[in-house]
């Protein structure tokens, strides 16, 4: 390992002379300057150690038009985007010997810019941080190791890993223990504490937990697993797939976020053991805020065409499936979007496609307004949701989960508290870049068209 656990630490207290030492002291020579797109992918540029101060000032430019979301101009002193990079988040990476990256914030024309999705979240924080309260997230990604054949189609490399119930399959988890090994070692030699692995319920599909954080340094650590997951898989000749659905015959994946409020004092906001489901009435109406807003929510959330595939009502085409498809709550239930354990809310709607950052700062936004507006949450329900018929879906007022991403683009451009508080324009922007690709996949003709109807009727 070229960092230790412990140079996290050292790193967010260290002046910029110090931080260069301790990279080299590393091995580093490199520093990667990475920031996200309105996609959630990362980007950035290689910048060379002697050069750290550069990306601390007045940060590392990129042209503006050449990225996702940004909506900036071909010319003019507002086509520039310059990532400033946050010293906190300096890290040697034990994947890439040589190699650190730092996690920076978009500046534009010398201020910074408010289309950033890094500064969307740290701007909602702000909001908690003046009740003196602290979000803390934990994030499980479930994912797919797999190969891909000519035509870009998900492979799966593992023939023998093939059982109808694969879930905590040992013999499939052992043909890739090595891969799993080294994302682990790294992951927790840059302090995020791996504490389990399993093999989830699809062949070629599994997941991976570490430890919770404050939601930006969570969502910062994101990036920081999905960069060493694909750089770990590919160098194994694999690819690592965070899509929803990549099997129509098998379960998809789902991005669960486990979300809970502390004060100043370390305690518990949500919670409150004397509870019938261990919830405090801020925990309650935190819950109704969210699932007010779920709708709406699912765009950001679930944001790829994909992602539809996944949340779909009916028969599920695998046999087994645990994701959300309406718009209720329950204690420590599954067949819901909104589960409560232990007192704090596991939100089941977001996926890998998701921009953790922008997902992150609509949540905070929905417990906000919960809060401030004392919503109540409805009854909950613990019973099996799926087992339950339209007729009393109906009968008790469950609403269904957007079934397309029009349907998502539609509920967001229609809540009015969500858009003004993420930002009227970076919601625009987003419905620029998302409605696009939801003409285009409705224009798109595929196999399964052609096999129903290239000769018939």
């Amino acid at each position: 390992m070229t960092v230790l656990p412990e140079m996290t630490h050292e790193i967010s207290h260290a002046s910029v002379g110090d931080a260069r030492k301790l990279m080299a002291a590393a091995g580093v020579h490199t520093i990667i300057a990475q920031f996200v797109d309105i996609h959630g992918a990362a980007k950035g540029k290689y910048i060379p150690l002697a050069h750290l101060e550069d990306i601390l000032g007045s940060g590392v430019g990129f042209a503006g038009p050449s990225i996702w979301g940004l909506g900036l101009p071909r010319n003019g002193p507002n086509s520039e985007f310059y990532g400033r990079g946050d010293l906190d988040t300096l890290q040697a990476l034990p994947w890439m010997p040589g190699y650190a990256r730092i996690v920076c914030s978009g500046v534009v024309a010398g201020e910074d810019f408010g289309r950033c999705p890094r500064r969307l979240l740290k701007r909602q924080i702000a909001r908690l941080t003046e009740r003196g309260w602290t979000l803390n997230v934990g994030i499980e990604p479930e994912f797919f190791l797999l190969h891909q054949d000519q035509a870009g189609r998900p492979v799966l490399p593992d023939c023998s890993d093939k059982l109808d119930k694969p879930s905590y399959d040992l013999k499939a988890m052992s043909r890739v223990r090595d891969v799993l090994r080294r994302l682990e070692q790294g992951l927790n030699a840059c302090g995020l504490d791996v504490f389990q692995i399993d093999h989830e319920d699809a062949s070629g599909q599994y997941e991976l937990n570490y430890h919770y954080s404050d939601a930006l340094t969570a969502a910062d650590r994101f990036i920081l697993f999905k960069m060493a997951a694909h750089h770990i898989a590919e160098e194994a000749g694999l690819a690592f797939s965070l899509m929803p659905k990549p099997f129509a015959d098998r379960p998809g994946s789902g991005l669960h976020m486990h979300l809970s409020l502390t004060d100043n004092a370390g305690q518990p906001v949500m919670a409150d053991k004397q509870d019938s489901h261990g919830l405090s009435s801020i925990g309650r109406q935190c819950v109704a805020g969210l699932l007010a807003h779920s709708p709406a929510l699912a765009a950001f959330h679930a944001p790829s065409v994909n992602s539809y595939k996944r949340l779909v009502i009916g028969r599920s085409l695998s046999g087994t499936t645990w994701a959300p498809a309406h718009i209720a709550w329950g204690d420590n239930n599954r067949t819901t979007v909104l589960r409560v354990t232990g007192g704090r809310i596991e939100y089941r709607l977001t996926d890998g496609s998701s921009n953790i950052y922008v997902a992150l700062a609509s949540t905070i936004v929905a417990l906000l307004d919960g809060i401030d507006q004392n919503k109540q949450p409805p009854a909950s329900i613990d019973d099996d949701i799926y087992e339950w018929t339209e007729a009393r879906l109906t009968e008790c007022g469950v609403a269904t989960l957007p079934q397309t991403l029009g349907q998502a683009l539609d509920a967001l451009e229609a809540d009015q508290v969500l858009i003004d508080a993420v930002g009227v324009d970076f919601v625009a922007e987003f419905l620029n870049t998302k409605r696009p690709e939801w003409i285009d996949y409705c224009r798109s003709v595929s196999d399964w068209e052609y096999q129903r109807n290239l000769t018939w009727p």
